[in-house]
């Protein structure tokens, strides 16, 4: 009942008391359904902010009021200077109007979403504050006073129906006779409970309720009661305050809610493809028993051949494997080797994957579990910033962020371009881990991640750096050398471009370029295939200047 006839014929008389007589000084907006009035009489100020919005018609009397510097814009123009002389409470209407010198009329509209504030001179509309509510460019001033006959014998005939009688009545009173079972009543005796009902609302006192989980102002007390007082300047202002903060609470939750459940949706969707690519992998022939079975008859393939049908000994029963027809039987072996050591590589990372999303997962319920109690928007605020949880997207793990190997049980990340180059080091890197990249050439950086108490073994180290050498400009070439040094001698000065770093201390190791975890690289297929001998060649590599930039 905040914009409610009988609401509003208690608050208009202190309205009169407080603004007849100062001049209107400030009319602004800095909100699309927001207008701000300030009034001034000597020293004495006074602010109404009518609150115009479709899901909230309603008036505030702050204390003061900040104009935000930008986004604010004056109007009413008009008005500025001008002396209020009168409030007019319209009759039977949810309306009132301040009258100003100068024959300018301010009518203030609360008709729920279709709230309005239209300024007359005369009796014509001069301005409105909603332009898209076009009918109200014919209102007439003279017309909005409304008469009505509110007699128990026009009661008895409009059959005895309240709306008619008091369409001002709104929705509590309506339910608040419906909650007193008027319709089993007699007229008489609904004729007693509306005049019950109407001395209520002519000397009211003012509630605070909270009914169907929302805060309403009420003149008469339904159901759960926050406050009540009898000064309706006051409850103008503690019914807006509650209601903001109750739906900035609401508001709040909700979009944090909303986000972590469209994370969770996004997560448990990946798990489940992830989940059922491994089942696909794991249960399908493995191509390592198809390499076994054709090194078991490498005498029995013709030359050329594009399939062959063996014995399957795993399944004791006939095989066809297509082979192609330009490699020899046993190079036909490797290269199903060579799958089958990818299908482990996959299934090994599809695990890695579910396990980093599996405790997304378990974060995000936890999340959700910390939320829903909240009451406070501060503290829900403080605790979605903390956790970064302001975007839809889900923050990425190291797994997405960074192409992933793994050798001897030791993890090995490598960067994917000059960005995630600098994000791999200098935000995922600790100073323990070990630091590659090709030198003297643009490429990725690479970490061999540090174990506690585990040092590097020399193998691992290698396959490093034959990975850092593969994802390099040198990746051609026949060796390639590599920068190997514990992270804590990488350092990046302000102003160097993406990707580029100062090495201070530097191994360097050469090695064939070789992305081991996948197809062989085509200097090593070049060597295999002519016989040679593609071991580094002995003695020191060539020394560099003593800053390196990566």
């Amino acid at each position: 009942m905040h914009h409610n006839y009988y609401f509003l014929r208690q608050l208009t008389p202190v309205l009169s008391d407080q603004l007849v007589g100062t001049e209107l000084a400030v009319c602004f907006s800095q909100d699309k359904d927001e207008l701000v009035l300030g009034f001034v009489a000597g020293k004495r100020e006074c602010y109404v902010k009518a609150v115009l919005r479709p899901d909230l018609a309603c008036l505030v009397f702050p204390e003061d009021f900040q104009r935000a510097r930008r986004n604010s814009v004056d109007l009413f123009g008009e008005l500025i200077g001008l002396r209020v002389r009168e409030v007019i409470q319209y009759l039977n209407e949810r309306a009132f109007s301040l009258v100003f010198d100068g024959g300018f009329t301010l009518l203030f509209k609360l008709h729920g979403n279709r709230a309005n504030l239209v300024l007359f001179r005369a009796d014509d509309v001069v301005a409105l504050f909603h332009h898209h509510l076009v009918g109200d460019h014919h209102l007439r001033l003279a017309e909005l006073h409304r008469p009505i006959v509110q007699t128990y014998a026009a009661f008895r005939q409009a059959g005895c129906q309240v709306a008619k009688l008091f369409p001002t009545f709104g929705k509590l009173p309506t339910r608040y006779l419906r909650e007193k079972d008027f319709d089993s009543l007699g007229p008489e005796a609904q004729w007693s409970l509306v005049e019950e009902v109407v001395a209520q609302l002519e000397q009211p006192v003012f509630y605070l309720v909270r009914l169907d989980g929302e805060i309403k102002l009420s003149l008469l007390a339904l159901g759960e009661i926050e406050s009540e007082t009898r000064d309706p300047w006051r409850a103008a202002n503690d019914f807006y305050h509650l209601h903001t903060r109750l739906h900035s609470l609401e508001d709040e939750k909700a979009e944090a809610l909303r986000t972590l459940n469209k994370r969770k949706g996004q997560t448990e969707n990946y798990l489940l493809k992830n989940y059922g690519r491994r089942e696909e992998l794991e249960n399908q022939t493995r191509n390592e028993q198809l390499a076994h079975i054709l090194m078991a008859n490498l005498h029995q393939i013709p030359p050329r051949s594009e399939t062959v049908e063996l014995l399957d000994f795993y399944r004791n029963q006939p095989v066809r494997i297509k082979i192609k027809p330009d490699l020899s039987a046993q190079r036909n072996a490797e290269v199903y080797y060579r799958k089958a050591k990818n299908e482990k590589i996959e299934i090994n990372r599809l695990r890695q994957n579910a396990t980093a999303k599996e405790e997304e997962l378990q974060r995000i319920e936890a999340h959700v579990r910390a939320l829903e109690p909240m009451d406070r928007v501060k503290e829900i605020r403080k605790y979605v910033k903390e956790n970064g949880l302001t975007n839809d997207k889900a923050p990425e793990t190291p797994a997405e962020l960074f192409k992933h190997f793994e050798h001897e049980g030791f993890g090995i990340w490598v960067g994917r371009n000059a960005k995630n180059n600098d994000l791999l080091t200098q935000k995922y890197a600790f100073k323990e881990d070990l630091w590659l990249h090709a030198r003297d050439v643009s490429g990725s950086h690479v970490l061999i991640k540090y174990q506690s108490g585990k040092p590097f073994p020399q193998t691992v180290i290698e396959k490093a750096a034959q990975l850092a050498a593969w994802f390099s400009k040198r990746r051609h070439e026949g060796f390639c050398p590599v920068i190997v040094t514990p992270k804590k001698f990488v350092r990046k000065p302000k102003g160097l471009p993406e990707g580029a770093v100062v090495v201070d201390k530097e191994e360097v190791r050469m090695v064939v370029p070789e992305n081991w975890a996948g197809r062989p690289s085509a200097a090593e297929k070049e060597g295999k295939e002519n016989g040679e001998d593609r071991r580094p060649p002995k003695g020191k590599p060539p020394r560099g200047p003593e800053e390196k930039q990566a």
